[in-house]
């Protein structure tokens, strides 16, 4: 790396990608690529537990992934910005590719434990 603007670039892309390292992370996300969403619907969609959406959400918006804005008693969340859910998506596609070329170890469904993969 030549220059510490570009070390600095990739320092935030690292921190992207750890805030992005929990599978319930990346549904998160690819839920929120299709709109706003409230922690109730995240829930219902993902089936998984309300605290630890909210905490995965917390976990999001730390890192500058999420934004949550009042609508009256809840809070609606979005992602800041479009490239997240390209990101994202882009890798959920290749992880299916290489799912159906070699099978890997199999992840976690959301809800099932804190997200971590399963031991095959």
């Amino acid at each position: 790396m030549t220059t510490t603007a570009g070390y600095e670039a990739y320092e935030g892309a690292g921190e992207l990608l750890r805030a992005l390292s929990a599978p319930i992370r990346v549904a998160i996300v690819t839920e929120l690529a299709g709109g706003e969403r409230c922690v109730h619907e995240l829930v219902d969609k993902l089936g998984a537990p309300q605290p630890l959406v909210s905490q995965h959400l917390r976990v999001l918006r730390g890192a500058g992934v999420v934004r949550g804005s009042r609508r009256g008693r809840e809070i609606a969340y979005t992602l800041v910005d479009e490239h997240i859910a390209h990101i994202v998506a882009d890798a959920v596609s290749h992880a299916r590719e290489v799912h159906v070329r070699e099978p890997g170890p199999r992840l976690a469904q959301p809800g099932a434990g804190r997200g971590a993969t399963s031991p095959d």
